[in-house]
């Protein structure tokens, strides 16, 4: 008896060294992510493309959001060097090496000279640092996700896979204090002088704080089935295209509502209240941390219910929310209330979360385990590019044209529309096998013998 709860209680400590090392990660992915984008809302326009900004400030903003883009454009290739890695050599060490790669690119935009220093050579170094940024984002989510649900319990995929998912919105939360706390604590000046500069360099403590954690957890037991197989799969990639493109199709289509909502929220929302509804900024910044509080709280959430009601309902009832909560919560913002903007993300958060929880699950139950890594993380790199990419840079350019907000909830509409329709595609996942089939019985049983003799 003792034996047996010895035995229990290391898996439960491992489990937690795996949710904790998912969730730092992509926290730390993401709040390096964040900050670039809530700071191109108000501050990098002017600081790296100073003529464009003071001659069409407009037309400056659409190219400063552009800039948010350009890195999605680069997760996918991102996605492919590492899902080819990450399904040959292991989940593990793919995740440091992109960690560490998203933390050295954060740590230099926070050196770079602006516009003003040393002209063009300004915009160019950022976009090269931002490209770097997208690879490292193209391969980090897909071996988060992996980790957390290859070493989850069958009836609790779902809410393992949701905490590399909820890195999203405390990566947000971290990025958004941070702002607000330098913004009311020196002056407008101060901050476009030097100040915009410390939450950049910060990234490096989280860094350290994020490699020795990521260092202590175990390889994932999909993984390790993997490497015992008599014949490993050499060329995953080909495999991927030649098996199942279909899959990497539906991925990418279900993901794309859900990112570009979250980048109206991460991005656009702050400079639209700002600029265009003259609301000030230390007040929309608090406002879309409490919105990023809901989206922490649905999402786990999500992954949870995604384990009892299944992946696809979950998914239809977040995307549900989304599109009907669109064009009321544009009308409540276009009011210029604090209070009601904060309510309206709030309210959307809960879709956002609900149909994002049980991403990790159920993209990770779509793939066979030889090329799972490359799977989904191509697949979500190019949901991204579909979504989220050029979200802030559509949304500019149609109230630009229109002068109507109405105008980008109805292009959020659509793409919700063809979201749930990828959803359906699908179909219900929970359940699906993850392992691996063809492993030696002998090699299989030696392992599992070495697995149980280390945890007692």
């Amino acid at each position: 008896m003792a034996r047996t709860s010895l035995a229990a209680s290391k898996k439960r400590s491992e489990e937690r060294r795996v949710l904790a090392g998912t969730l730092v990660g992509t926290t730390i992915e993401w709040y390096d992510f964040f900050i670039f984008a809530q700071l191109t809302a108000t501050l990098l326009s002017p600081l790296f493309l100073e003529p464009l900004s003071k001659s069409n400030p407009g037309f400056g903003q659409i190219l400063a959001f552009a800039m948010i883009g350009i890195s999605f454009l680069f997760r996918p290739l991102g996605a492919i060097v590492a899902g080819h890695l990450g399904d040959k050599y292991g989940r593990k060490r793919i995740l440091v090496a992109t960690l560490i790669m998203m933390g050295a690119a954060t740590a230099l935009i926070g050196m770079l000279p602006t516009y003003a220093q040393i002209g063009v050579a300004a915009p160019l170094l950022l976009v090269l640092l931002r490209i770097v940024q997208g690879f490292s984002a193209g391969g980090e989510w897909g071996g988060a996700a992996l980790m957390a649900v290859e070493h989850a319990p069958k009836n609790k995929r779902g809410y393992f896979g949701a905490y590399p998912q909820i890195g999203v919105p405390i990566g947000m939360i971290l990025a958004t204090g941070m702002l607000y706390i330098l913004r009311t604590s020196m002056t407008p000046e101060q901050f476009g002088a030097w100040g915009w500069r410390i939450p950049f360099l910060l990234s490096v403590v989280l860094i350290v704080v994020g490699y020795l954690i990521r260092k202590a957890v175990e390889e994932s037991p999909v993984f390790k089935q993997l490497a015992l197989r008599k014949a490993s799969e050499h060329t995953p990639l080909k495999q991927l295209f030649q098996t199942n493109t279909k899959e990497v199709i539906q991925a990418a289509l279900i993901f794309i509502s859900n990112n570009a909502a979250g980048y109206l929220v991460i991005a656009f929302f702050i400079s639209y209240t700002t600029k265009v509804l003259g609301m000030p900024v230390a007040p929309v910044l608090l406002a879309t941390t409490i919105g990023a509080v809901g989206w922490l709280i649905f999402t786990l959430v999500g992954g949870w219910l995604s384990d009892h009601l299944g992946r696809r309902n979950t998914f239809v009832i977040g995307y549900g929310i989304v599109f009907v909560w669109m064009i009321p919560m544009f009308m409540l913002i276009d009011t210029g209330s604090i209070f009601l903007y904060g309510l309206s993300v709030f309210v959307l958060t809960t879709g956002l979360g609900l149909s994002y929880g049980p991403q990790s699950a159920m993209y990770a139950e779509m793939f066979p385990a030889h090329i799972r890594y490359s799977g989904i993380s191509i697949g979500y790199a190019l949901g991204a590019i579909l979504g989220g990419a050029f979200a802030a840079t559509v949304a500019q350019i149609l109230l630009e044209e229109t002068g109507k907000s109405i105008s980008i909830a109805i292009y959020i509409m659509v793409l919700t529309v063809i979201s749930v329709a990828a959803v359906l595609w699908v179909g219900e996942t929970k359940g699906n096998n993850l392992h691996v089939e063809d492993v030696d019985p002998e090699l299989q049983a030696t392992h599992d013998a070495a697995q149980r003799d280390q945890l007692t």
